[in-house]
């Protein structure tokens, strides 16, 4: 199947991870994992009809999995005009750095009774990283950043929190967007991630998470200047 929208051909070869007893959660899980990915970019519209096609499942179903979306803040419903990849705002971001704070800081601080392999879990998303940077494979970094941030998250060995910390990271990637050069965006973070990586791997559980808020200090800031720039070029 060939479009000229690259995401229905990438939908198409995810109904391989459905079936005909497939729930909206679980169409919903693959159109997020296209969002986290970043396949899927904000201001995308989905053709109900496309992606319906692409992935083999109802109208009713795929509208349900639309819904889930629109309220984790991943897709926005407009009247008349249909259903369209969210576009976040500056606010958006402020406020996504302020849950992150509380998620991983806390998860990172209280984890020197994590689990080895929740340990080993956060040095190996670091090492995917530093190989994808090794090739100029800068989208790939990205995603390998991302489950270091989910990895984080993990140490604190709460499924609520894996959840939560899955959606906030799929919204998070959207607003990576707006980033027109991912090479000078995530590199200078590759040497952060294995210094934060190499102190919870020798226990060093405070001074990871201080490193980590100096992190996102300096993300956070880089992120909204550039949407003010965006918003404002």
């Amino acid at each position: 199947m060939t479009t000229s929208d690259p995401w229905v051909d990438l939908l198409t070869a995810d109904r391989a991870l459905l079936d005909r007893t497939s729930t909206a959660e679980r169409v919903a899980d693959v159109l997020r994992q296209r969002v986290i990915d970043g396949a899927l970019a904000p201001g995308t519209r989905l053709s109900e009809e496309s992606a319906g096609k692409a992935l083999a499942v109802s109208r009713n179903t795929l509208r349900e999995a639309f819904r889930l979306l629109v309220h984790e803040r991943l897709l926005a419903h407009e009247f008349h005009r249909g259903v369209f990849v969210r576009v976040l705002s500056a606010d958006d971001v402020i406020d996504l750095y302020r849950v992150r704070r509380l998620l991983e800081t806390s998860a990172v601080r209280r984890a020197g009774e994590a689990a080895p392999e929740l340990v080993a879990a956060v040095d190996g998303a670091v090492a995917d990283g530093e190989r994808a940077a090794e090739n100029e494979r800068w989208g790939d970094v990205g995603t390998a950043n991302m489950r270091f941030h989910e990895a984080l998250a993990a140490l604190a060995a709460s499924p609520r929190v894996n959840e939560t910390m899955r959606q906030l990271l799929a919204e998070l990637r959207l607003a990576f967007h707006v980033m027109s050069r991912p090479r000078e965006f995530h590199e200078p973070y590759l040497e952060l991630n294995r210094e934060i990586a190499d102190l919870i791997t020798n226990g060093s559980m405070d001074a990871a998470a201080e490193r980590l808020d100096e992190y996102f200090d300096a993300a956070e800031t880089q992120l909204v200047a550039a949407y003010r720039t965006y918003n404002t070029g």
